[in-house]
């Protein structure tokens, strides 16, 4: 931990308010002499290490903006971390998260919100998730989310939404209401059809994305999708559309299966926790 060390020294020598500490092998936060106390800090940058929690005494630096702890170990996450009261950016992409803890949505300043490659479902949320107003970016690629709750449409100031790589077998038609939305990622999922209420956000154009492939389209839908995005949605704003998705709707078929077998994702590794 010496290298650690230094890193904190200096910082503390030099009024620093940017600790990085990548790919050092750190299993604890707590390994960290003294971090807690620097409470100038901004940003700290922990990505590639071992770290298996997050301490609920992070919640003492109240100036830091930017958390970035991708690629770890991480299972669980405290409860007071929703209290930090300047955090815009928190990176916990790549981990072997199940679940957010109750109250999680009480951040007042998250602008950026990125969970990709964790084992989230359907149940994995808490009751007041969507409450995350200030919200620009959520990043919930390679989860294992089913569907999407319809308070999605509570995000309000939302500009970007990935959910590729999951599992969802629908899209709720509170999406239509993210009116800010430039990019919509849902592609490698189980969805068929489209809510007609997508037609209502603007995802045409150079500086929009709409990404869709790579999912068991209804064969009106693929075709459209092959002409262009521009006439995926110009198709489901139509009449005809909107009728073929009440029938669909209507006809409560059964999803489409699971075609990938996401057991062997590396999210899901139990960490063994040896205390000595």
């Amino acid at each position: 931990m010496s290298k650690t060390k230094k890193a904190v020294d200096d910082l503390r020598q030099n009024n620093g308010v940017e600790l990085d500490l990548v790919d050092k092998g750190i299993s604890s936060i707590l390994d960290v002499p003294g971090l807690v106390s620097l409470k100038h800090l901004t940003r700290i940058t922990m990505s590639h290490n071992k770290i298996t929690e997050v301490p609920a005494s992070i919640a003492d630096l109240t100036n830091l903006e930017i958390l970035n702890l991708f690629n770890n170990c991480i299972e669980e996450l405290p409860v007071s971390l929703s209290t930090m009261p300047k955090l815009k950016i928190l990176n916990l992409g790549m981990n072997r998260i199940n679940f957010l803890p109750r109250g999680f949505g009480a951040f007042p300043a998250l602008e950026v919100l990125d969970l990709t490659y964790n084992n989230l479902t359907d149940s994995s949320l808490p009751g007041n998730f969507f409450c995350l107003k200030t919200l620009r970016a959520l990043y919930l690629g390679d989860n294992d989310f089913e569907n999407l709750p319809a308070d999605i449409g509570k995000l309000g100031n939302l500009q970007i939404l990935v959910l590729r790589e999951n599992d969802l077998v629908a899209l709720p038609k509170e999406i239509g209401e993210l009116s800010r939305l430039k990019e919509l990622h849902i592609q490698s999922n189980r969805l068929s059809v489209l809510p007609p209420e997508l037609g209502n956000l603007d995802l045409v154009g150079v500086k929009q994305v709409f990404k869709a492939e790579n999912n068991p389209w209804v064969p009106p839908i693929q075709d459209q999708l092959q002409l262009g995005v521009s006439h995926v949605f110009d198709y489901i704003r139509t009449d005809t559309y909107k009728f073929l998705y009440g029938r669909h709707i209507a006809s409560n078929a059964l999803p489409p299966p699971k075609t990938v077998d996401k057991s062997k994702k590396i999210s899901r590794k139990q960490t063994s926790v040896h205390h000595h």
